[in-house]
C-alpha cells in the first residue's frame, strides 16, 4: 500500500488519468489525498467527481473554494462568473448524488504525521484545533442549515481569529483560512488580494507558512490553491498546486518517500495564474 496527494485538480479530468497511471496508482490497495478544487476552471469537473465517487473509499479529500462555490451556485446562492466551467456538473442527472457527497467533505484531515488543507492554517492554531476548528464547517455543512451558511460564505471579514468568535464571522474566517488564505499581514491579518508570485509580494506581508512560532511542527501540510508558487517540498509543508488549469502541470507526491510525480497539462498556456 502506498500514500499519494495531488494538488487543485480543477476539472483536468485527463491529466488527473495521466498521473495516477505516472504513480500506478491502485484503488483498493492505495491511498489518496486530493487537497482540494477538485472542479472548475478546467474542461471535466464531472468526470472528475465522478471518478472520486466511485473511488471513495480509496480516496480522501478536503474543499476548496472552488469546491464550496460549486455548492453555493447549485443552492442558488451565488452566481457562475465569467471563467467559471460548472454547467455540465450542475445539469447532470447525479449531481444530486454527488454535491451531497462533496458538502459532507472537510477542510482539513489528518492522515499520521500529514496534515491536509486546500489553502494554509493560521499559525496559532494547533494542528488538533484545525482539524476542530474544520469539524464545525463540516457539521455546518452536512446540516439542514447548510444553505444559510452558504449564502453567507463570502466575505473577507474577519481578518484576524479570535478564539471569542462565533456563529458565521468565526465559520468565515475558519473557511477563508483554509480555502483561500496565502499570505498574512506582519499584525497577523489574512491578505486575501494578493495572488501572485512569493518574491513579488509586497513587503508587509508574508507566506502563511513562513510565520514565525507555528503551531503546527509536528505535522506536515500538504496544500495546493497557490498555483503562482508551484511546487514546494519543505520538511513541514508541501505545496502542490501547479497550475494545470492554466498550462502548467499537475503534480503529486508519494507520502512515504516523498517522491514527486508530474505529468504536463493538457490546457492552453495561460499568464493568469492564482
Amino acid at each position: 500500500m502506498a500514500s499519494y496527494a495531488i494538488g487543485d485538480l480543477q476539472g483536468c479530468y485527463q491529466e488527473f488519468l495521466d498521473l495516477l497511471a505516472a504513480m500506478a496508482f491502485q484503488p483498493g490497495s492505495d491511498r489518496l489525498f486530493l487537497v482540494g478544487d477538485l472542479v472548475n476552471r478546467g474542461p471535466d469537473s464531472l468526470a472528475v467527481l465522478r471518478w472520486v465517487y466511485q473511488h471513495r473509499d480509496s480516496v480522501d479529500i478536503v474543499l476548496g473554494n472552488h469546491d464550496l462555490h460549486l455548492l453555493a451556485v447549485q443552492a442558488g446562492l451565488a452566481k457562475q462568473k465569467g471563467r467559471d466551467t460548472l454547467g455540465e456538473v450542475l445539469a447532470a442527472a447525479d449531481a444530486p448524488l454527488l454535491l451531497d457527497w462533496l458538502r459532507c467533505q472537510p477542510l482539513v484531515r489528518r492522515y499520521g504525521g500529514y496534515l491536509f488543507v486546500h489553502a494554509g492554517l493560521l499559525p496559532e492554531w494547533t494542528a488538533q484545533q484545525a482539524v476542530t476548528l474544520s469539524a464545525e464547517v463540516e457539521a455546518m455543512l452536512a446540516s439542514p442549515a447548510y444553505k444559510e451558511f452558504l449564502g453567507q460564505m463570502y466575505g473577507n471579514q474577519p481578518s484576524r481569529w479570535d478564539e471569542c468568535l462565533v456563529g458565521m464571522d468565526r465559520l468565515r474566517l475558519v473557511v477563508n483560512v483554509c480555502t483561500r488564505m496565502r499570505l498574512l499581514t506582519d499584525a497577523g491579518a489574512l491578505d486575501l488580494d494578493f495572488k501572485g508570485e512569493l518574491d513579488d509580494a509586497p513587503g508587509h506581508l508574508h507566506a502563511w507558512f513562513d510565520s514565525p512560532d507555528r503551531q503546527q511542527q509536528d505535522v506536515c501540510i500538504v496544500s495546493g490553491h497557490w498555483s503562482a508558487l508551484g511546487l514546494m517540498l519543505r520538511p513541514d509543508v508541501i505545496a502542490l498546486d501547479t497550475g494545470c488549469v492554466w498550462g502548467g502541470s499537475l503534480a503529486g507526491v508519494r507520502l512515504e518517500d516523498r517522491q514527486v510525480f508530474q505529468v504536463p497539462s493538457r490546457q492552453p498556456r495561460s499568464s493568469d495564474w492564482g
